[in-house]
């Protein structure tokens, strides 16, 4: 066997998101059961990128039994697990997600032991956010969760921009801004840790919903802003954060969108970035207004969402925030999606009102949005009659 001329041909598959093309090479080659670690490596990112996790894991816990130094694989391990819906391997594979190239500069270092889920009565828990704002927003509501398990005082560290809304959702004892020192404590967490030390299970979700809530003032004003635009209005996102490492996957053009234009809705653009701009030029027939000029803060973000009849939107933070509010959310995920969505469903545990729309091949959004424009035309039948 020519390994490294295999290696080629699949590697070429795989950037040529040929998966299925590149599984077949690959079981081939290793239909013998025994084969170089590189091609099984390979099968496996085939498999993952098929959906067809259940498949991947079993191969991936050989390749982690037989290299456990390569953090790369046992991450990945983490996430086919979390996705499968197996927290308890999950939750411990995905402790080394700052042993990578790119994530151990994101690492905090605290001079303290983590908290591992126990009772500490008479003592302090530091809680921190982590990593992006969609995480922080989503692993929020586990703090007051591990507030009543520890019986001690908790201290919640949390980025600027989701401090106001942290701060309506209590469950602590004090809050404090990233990059400020907090006050003493004798033990801490990483958010996204709360779940390993809990031993988060998928019966315990969703918790309290919502759990966040938009500050009445900015509701206020954007009822004002609103008024001139008739129902059903519906918030639009259409591209993530350039710089996620899967945004290629998950983002897309607001031109893809075009069969979303539908007599009677009012599109409000709520899309940040580079790409928010394209609102300006809708495609043909699409009645959009840009909110995103005007948009400063989460608490804007917030407080549109909860006048809305509907946000639609690729994997995104204000998904996160319009969950954590209980606002209706239609998400478009990607083939292979992130872990917190699970696998062929299109409801999520995390958050009662937000359906999932599912790509069947990789970086094909007719077919997703297709779905998501005849869902609409009965939300929006339902609106006229009253029903909704």
């Amino acid at each position: 066997m020519d390994v490294k001329h295999i290696e080629r041909q699949a590697r070429l598959l795989l950037q040529g998101l040929q998966f299925a093309e590149a599984e077949i090479l690959l079981r081939q080659a290793l239909a013998s059961g025994s084969g170089p670690i590189v091609l099984w490596s390979l099968l496996v990112q085939a498999l993952r990128n098929q959906a067809k996790h259940a498949e991947a894991r079993p191969l991936q816990e050989m390749l982690v039994d037989n290299l456990p130094g390569d953090y790369a694989l046992r991450f990945d391990l983490a996430e086919t697990c979390l996705a499968l819906g197996d927290f308890d391997r999950g939750w411990r594979e995905y402790q080394y997600r700052y042993n990578l190239a790119h994530t151990t500069r994101l690492e905090r270092k605290v001079q303290r032991t983590r908290w591992d889920g126990r009772p500490i009565p008479g003592k302090t828990l530091l809680i921190h956010d982590e990593q992006g704002y969609g995480d922080t927003i989503q692993f929020l509501r586990m703090v007051p969760w591990a507030k009543a398990r520890s019986g001690g005082q908790v201290i919640l560290e949390i980025n600027h921009e989701l401090h106001s809304l942290a701060e309506r959702m209590g469950g602590f004892d004090a809050i404090t801004l990233r990059g400020q020192l907090p006050p003493r404590f004798d033990t801490y967490c990483e958010m996204m840790s709360l779940p390993m030390a809990m031993g988060l299970q998928l019966s315990d979700l969703p918790g309290r919903i919502p759990y966040l809530t938009p500050d009445p003032e900015r509701v206020k004003y954007w009822s004002g802003v609103l008024a001139a635009h008739p129902r059903p209005r519906v918030a639009l996102v259409w591209a993530g954060r350039p710089t996620h490492l899967n945004d290629a996957n998950r983002s897309m053009s607001l031109e893809q969108l075009a069969p979303l234009a539908i007599d009677g809705v009012t599109y409000l653009s709520i899309q940040k970035g580079p790409t928010e701009h394209a609102a300006l030029n809708p495609p043909a027939g699409m009645n959009l207004v840009s909110l995103s000029p005007q948009i400063s803060s989460f608490e804007d973000t917030a407080a549109i969402l909860s006048l809305v009849d509907l946000l639609i939107s690729v994997d995104s933070s204000p998904v996160h925030l319009a969950g954590a509010l209980g606002r209706p959310a239609w998400v478009m995920l990607p083939r292979l999606p992130d872990w917190r969505w699970l696998l062929e469903r299109n409801d999520t545990p995390w958050y009662p009102s937000v359906r999932l729309f599912r790509q069947r091949n990789a970086r094909d959004w007719s077919p997703v949005v297709a779905e998501m424009a005849a869902a609409l035309r009965e939300l929006v039948a339902r609106i006229a009659a009253g029903t909704s």
